[in-house]
């Protein structure tokens, strides 16, 4: 009689842990998935700001417990051919920046630019700091010099003088201007663009920047068009390199599993009280 109640006990108690574990898989599998959906709905609200690169949220499994370790014996003679291992869930790994090349929209402004390749526009701070876009909607400001939406000056400054009646910026970023009275261009100096060994280890800042991190690496000075720098178009901007269909897709998948492991809560809790109400 006592044997068959200590042998139920144990049965009930190796349930209710098993129960347990799988309450808490599920509900790592639903904190990883609400971080794909958050990451998507990012993507999904700047499909049309400028320059923007759509992020990657990336998972992985966690910790296992091992019950028979692949290799172990047996028997005298024999040995487990694949072992028994038991998954704890999952969690995001990484946010990965995808920096692919977004689709030109012509302006015909002469201080929109954008890179057509690799790279990126320089922008330094109040604080002399520097920071990095591929966002080129520029303008001047009232001292008539080169500055983005934030009033940051385009690295290295430039400041057209009074006069100035039209500005070509060529390919590899050289900035002419031409003055009334005058037939010949003024030159004033040469826009570069900045690369890095590893741009997805960049860290994003907001307004469209981003700074570098000690993943990222140093950023590497370039002429635009040289060394795989890109290019510069004038009076272009670079859309975003969101796709609205994909990101729909991703979003329908994330929204079934998270609904799929909110089901596994669920059968796991009702196994439980049923384990539970057992007398």
């Amino acid at each position: 009689m006592y044997s068959k109640i200590i042998v139920i006990a144990l049965l009930l108690i190796g349930t209710n842990q098993a129960m347990l574990r799988a309450l808490n898989v599920a509900a790592t599998g639903m904190a990883t998935q609400e971080v794909h959906v958050s990451t998507i709905s990012n993507n999904i609200a700047n499909v049309n700001t400028i320059g923007y690169k759509k992020q990657r949220s990336e998972s992985e499994d966690l910790l296992y417990n091992t019950i028979t370790e692949a290799g172990a014996r047996s028997s005298q003679n024999t040995r487990y051919n694949v072992g028994v291992q038991v998954g704890s869930g999952s969690k995001i790994s990484a946010v990965r920046k995808e920096f692919s090349q977004g689709a030109p929209r012509i302006t015909n402004n002469p201080f929109d630019l954008m890179v057509n390749g690799e790279g990126f526009f320089g922008l330094i701070t109040p604080n002399n700091e520097v920071l990095y876009t591929r966002d080129g909607s520029f303008n001047v400001d009232s001292t008539g010099t080169l500055v983005n939406k934030q009033g940051y000056r385009v690295f290295p400054t430039f400041t057209f003088p009074q006069g100035t009646k039209s500005v070509m910026i060529s390919n590899n970023g050289t900035v002419e201007v031409y003055l009334n009275g005058q037939v010949e261009p003024q030159i004033l100096g040469q826009i570069p663009i900045f690369t890095f060994i590893n741009a997805v280890g960049l860290k994003s800042n907001g307004g469209n920047n981003y700074m570098i991190t000690s993943a990222s690496g140093q950023p590497i000075q370039n002429v635009a068009g040289q060394s795989n720098a890109g290019s510069i178009q004038q009076g272009a901007l670079e859309n975003s390199n969101v796709s609205i269909m994909n990101e729909m897709t991703g979003l329908i998948r994330a929204q079934r599993a998270y609904e799929m492991n909110s089901k596994v809560m669920g059968i796991a809790d009702q196994m439980l009280q049923t384990v539970n109400n057992i007398r």
